[in-house]
């Protein structure tokens, strides 16, 4: 006969009144379980890191943005300078070599130019010009104080205005910038030349008007 352990099918007193679901004891609270104010008051926290970090942001986009615009203007200013100071160190080199092109010139005009001083001279008024020098200044042409110098004046009965009549020395120019103007002979009309010649147009017209009937 087998004897039974006393206590193992013993039940729990339960109180009187009470549902059996009553004497089994509640589960703890699970640990780290945080509550509703506590999450909310985290997420608040977090949306204002989150602006904060957005405001940030922006400002490092906008000082980077601000940086960029300085160093593009910084680099097309040091490229307008870097032109303009080869402009002047070429228009410097070409001035100093103005007096051999006269003299070039004068040879030309007086059948002097031959030889090997020929090959010469025409290699050195190549490279002037793939350089940017040009010359300017023709017979005929009117007067313009910003880029003529007249050396000689005289009066003459076959022009209407100042007019360049003889070019002594040519000028010469690198793109706009007129590096030497041209020296020249004008010619102004005769005084009282315009007067005769207006009033010799009156008296034509009016032998030759209409007759009377």
């Amino acid at each position: 006969m087998t004897e039974e352990t006393p206590g193992f099918d013993e039940k729990p007193d339960v109180p009187s009144g009470a549902t059996p679901d009553d004497a089994e004891p509640k589960a703890a609270p699970e640990e780290g379980a945080a509550p509703a104010g506590d999450a909310t008051a985290q997420i608040a926290g977090l949306t204002a890191q989150l602006d904060q970090s957005r405001k940030a942001l922006d400002e490092r986009t906008a000082d980077l943005q601000r940086l960029q615009a300085e160093f593009q203007n910084y680099r097309r200013r040091v490229e307008r300078d870097r032109i303009t100071v080869k402009e002047i160190a070429i228009a410097n080199l070409l001035t100093e070599l103005l007096p051999t092109l006269d003299d070039i010139g004068r040879a030309r005009e007086h059948g002097e130019l031959v030889g090997g001083f020929k090959g010469v001279a025409e290699s050195l008024e190549t490279v002037a010009a793939k350089m940017g020098l040009q010359q300017f200044g023709k017979e005929g042409e009117p007067f313009d104080p910003t880029i003529h110098e007249a050396l000689m004046h005289s009066y003459a009965p076959d022009v209407t205005e100042t007019t360049c009549v003889a070019i002594l020395q040519p000028g010469y120019r690198i793109g706009e910038r007129t590096i030497r103007p041209a020296r020249v002979a004008v010619a102004e009309p005769q005084p009282g030349a315009q007067t005769v010649k207006d009033e010799s147009e009156a008296g034509d017209e009016k032998d030759n008007g209409p007759e009377e009937g």
